[in-house]
């Protein structure tokens, strides 16, 4: 099976960057929006190509997939996915701005002069760097763990239990369907004004969880792999916790409760503690038959025993 999963730093950092600039509503992200907005305002100041890059966050319709390709694999560095954004043709980027804008509102002149520049692709990818480091960066280690234990999950059940599994709570708009033969992954996008089919024709798909984006994504270019990106699990267990599950166990047991499957490592960087600290923590909740591990290469993954999941369900 040529299909994998993969994270990026990238397209995190232009999720990210839809937030902040308010063109996507933040949600369960507002305190983190609001928190960075300042620095936000800062890079827009310093970067006009920053404003020119705003009116191509699109919601529900094409945007331009240069300026964030899918990656390679799990842990591929910022520096080397950025590589390739930069390595995109001019005339391919023009085009693909092009049709982002077709049919929506005009952007200001300024912004159109700098999307028309010969340099715009390098432009557009000093205003990611920026981003990345400015702002991204300093909290990476808890976003890689969301979306690392997700990998985790979805490949697991991928592996064990095949496509219908994996899929089963990744979008109420993603479903594999089996019925008509050997069975295909369909997705219902918002700008979608027909039914499109694609063939993988061998190259597998690229499945790319994301903390930031607000749903599902596509990447259906040929230029790139064929990618679907979709929200992360867990998100909203990131931001509150149950009282009552809290008053029972302790706010550190629950937040790692509701953060299974993961390793004690991905633990420990979401929950900003030490190892240490953490895997004492991970042991109470196994001794009292809450989680379970499974070693997974050099790491173990913890994940809920059927009486951790209904506490957690109950929550």
């Amino acid at each position: 099976m040529t299909s994998r999963f993969a994270v990026s730093r990238l397209i995190e950092t232009m999720h990210a960057l839809w937030l902040l600039s308010g063109r996507y509503e933040a949600g369960v992200h507002r305190p983190w929006v609001e928190r960075h907005r300042p620095a936000y305002e800062r890079l827009l100041a310093r970067l006009p190509a920053l404003g020119a890059l705003v009116p191509l966050f699109r919601r529900g319709e094409y945007n331009a997939d240069f300026i964030a390709p899918p990656p390679a694999g799990v842990n591929v560095a910022f520096d080397d996915e950025l590589a390739v954004m930069r390595a995109t043709p001019l005339a391919q980027a023009r085009e693909e701005i092009a049709r982002n804008l077709h049919g929506g509102p005009a952007p200001s002149p300024e912004a159109l002069a700098v999307l028309d520049r010969p340099d715009i692709v390098q432009l557009l990818a000093d205003v990611l760097r920026a981003t990345w480091e400015e702002i991204l960066a300093p909290g990476w280690p808890r976003f890689q763990a969301i979306l690392e234990r997700d990998v985790a999950y979805r490949a697991g059940r991928l592996a064990a239990y095949g496509w219908a599994a994996a899929l089963d709570d990744l979008d109420p708009r993603v479903r594999w369907c089996a019925a008509d033969g050997p069975g295909h992954i369909a997705v219902r996008m918002e700008a979608a004004g027909k039914d499109e089919r694609h063939r993988l024709g061998g190259r597998g798909l690229l499945l790319v969880p994301t903390v930031f984006g607000p749903g599902v994504g596509a990447y259906l270019e040929d230029a790139w792999p064929y990618a679907l990106v979709y929200q992360a699990r867990g998100i909203a267990a990131e931001h509150a916790a149950p009282r009552g599950l809290t008053r029972l166990i302790g706010a550190t047991r629950t937040a790692i409760l509701l953060r299974l499957p993961a390793t004690t490592t991905q633990l420990a960087a979401l929950l900003d503690m030490s190892v240490g600290g953490t895997g004492d923590h991970v042991a109470a909740l196994r001794e009292a038959g809450l989680i379970t591990g499974t070693r997974v290469g050099r790491s173990v993954l913890y994940h809920r025993t059927p009486l951790g999941d209904a506490l957690s369900e109950g929550a």
